[in-house]
């Protein structure tokens, strides 16, 4: 199946980032963006906005009724994903690729409850510096898409996802291991999301021998204990991948975490640290690291109210 309109539910950096790219090779009319009344009307109201240039996208309210898009794709944090999957109900049909662009290891399991596994794709993404402030994103890099089925057959599905990103110019792979994947980005996550909001840095930060830098690498160190415990063979060796791909970002830029906390808003810490805490209990698999970054972001999202 050729895939010909995607709808997006969620606008933070890689839904306008992706919104963009697709409209930009499909069309306007091609890319839905998906949201409730209220939150189009802002969107319509104040613009948003990608390197400087106004996106024209093509809005739908969530509570209307049309035809399924052939791609859905699930752009939000993970706190606002059970939102998000009552608003894509409209979206979905039987022949519908699911798609999540999410940090972590568990939207997947909510998608595939709501909507069934077998049109589920498994995906993380990797080598973006995007950051958006307020309506406007800014970016260099556009990193790439790693995809494909729990099971890493090449699926008919597999295959029309790589056509689209191939006509719009999105890069991509298909790895080998696409659940040993998810596991090593979840590691580098675990460590520089982390790193860069307790330090109150940006990339530049931890591209320096310093604390940040050696403490992103002690998360991820914990990450691969935890992860082998669970059966999944990550290895030491892959972090120095990671810190090569993470030192050609832009220095000035941040990843998500740190943009949550500059602008107070909830983080995804229990996607990440909550996640190796939570298995080193498990695996009596001690996690001081993850212990100290779970407690100290816990404490600046409590500052917030001050």
């Amino acid at each position: 199946m050729e895939i010909k309109t995607v709808a997006i539910v969620g606008l933070g950096a890689l839904g306008i980032m992706y919104g963009k790219q697709m409209v930009d090779h499909l069309g306007k009319d091609a890319v839905r963006i998906v949201a409730d009344h209220d939150r189009i009307a802002r969107y319509k109201r104040e613009g948003i906005y990608c390197n400087g240039e106004l996106c024209d996208f093509h809005y739908v309210d969530a509570d209307v009724q049309g035809d399924p898009a052939d791609l859905l794709i699930f752009a939000v944090k993970y706190t606002g994903l059970k939102d998000a999957i009552e608003s894509a109900r409209n979206q979905h049909g039987k022949q519908t690729v699911l798609l999540s662009v999410l940090n972590g290891i568990s939207s997947e399991q909510m998608i595939g409850e709501a909507f069934g596994f077998d049109q589920l794709l498994y995906c993380i993404v990797a080598g973006m510096d995007a950051s958006k402030i307020g309506n406007e994103l800014t970016y260099k890099n556009i990193g790439f898409v790693s995809f494909g089925e729990a099971d890493d057959t090449r699926s008919e599905k597999v295959d029309d996802l790589a056509r689209l990103f191939e006509k719009t110019g999105i890069p991509y792979e298909i790895p080998d291991r696409m659940l040993h994947k998810m596991w090593s980005k979840l590691m580098v996550n675990t460590g520089v999301n982390q790193s860069t909001a307790v330090f109150e840095t940006n990339y530049g930060g931890i591209q320096v021998p310093g604390k940040p830098r050696e403490t992103v690498i002690a998360a991820m160190k914990e990450v691969v204990k935890v992860a082998n415990a669970e059966g999944v063979p990550l290895q030491e060796s892959e972090i120095a991948g990671w810190l090569n791909i993470n030192d050609a970002l832009n220095p000035e830029g941040m990843p998500s975490m740190r943009q949550d906390t500059l602008q107070h808003r909830p983080t995804e810490v229990d996607l990440f640290a909550g996640t190796i805490r939570k298995l080193g209990q498990k695996h009596g698999i001690p996690t001081p690291v993850n212990d100290f970054l779970y407690d100290r972001i816990r404490t600046i999202e409590a500052s917030y109210a001050k």
